[in-house]
């Protein structure tokens, strides 16, 4: 099941109270359910799909390189982006779970550049490879995670979303995943109809 982050977006939870109800199973379960999701999201389509450039009015990548700032997110962009900030924050939380503090820096994150993913196949090689790599760090997990170890972050952070542990640090990653959805599927959308615009 993926899980229903909107009490964290609306500011009604913080981070301890909404990771309280999850187990390293649960993420587990929810780890699958995100993967399977963004697979049903691509099943079907083609290359060309999946490396269609959307109009995205509302475009603004700050962290972005020189002259891609402004520019709409493919749906392999969108794949490599969202399991390269799920993979990070799974790291932290392996990391976190056998009572290792983890500091706001150096970021433990590497992602697979966009412009080499021109494929569907290598959609799903990615998907695959992220979920392989995710449950990998559930599984680095000891019997009895150390919960109260916690990530050395800014007073901004922790104002905003709580205190981080091990499971927080996960679901973290999964919220960054699971908002980009919509935008996912706006893509496709896009991408559909203007292929049927040009055969019809």
């Amino acid at each position: 099941m993926i899980p229903d982050f909107s009490p964290i977006r609306n500011n009604e939870m913080k981070y301890p109270e909404f990771s309280a109800q999850f187990t390293v199973e649960l993420l587990r379960d929810a780890t699958n359910a995100s993967i399977d999701y963004m697979l049903d999201l691509i099943a079907g389509l083609t290359d060309a799909d999946v490396v269609f450039d959307p109009a995205d009015p509302n475009a603004d990548d700050p962290y972005a390189v020189e002259g891609e700032e402004r520019i709409g997110w493919t749906l392999a962009h969108l794949i490599v982006h969202v399991t390269a900030s799920s993979e990070e924050w799974a790291t932290y939380a392996s990391i976190l779970a056998r009572g290792i503090p983890y500091p706001a820096e150096p970021r433990l994150r590497y992602e697979t550049s966009w412009h080499e993913v021109t494929t569907h196949a290598q959609c799903v090689q990615r998907l695959e490879e992220s979920r392989r790599i995710r449950l990998g760090y559930l599984s680095a997990f000891p019997d009895a995670p150390l919960l109260e170890t916690l990530r050395e972050i800014s007073p901004r952070f922790v104002e905003r979303f709580g205190e981080i542990n091990a499971i927080s640090a996960y679901l973290f990653g999964m919220s960054h995943e699971v908002g980009h959805y919509e935008q996912m599927q706006e893509v496709k959308r896009q991408a559909l109809a203007g292929k049927a615009a040009a055969q019809s």
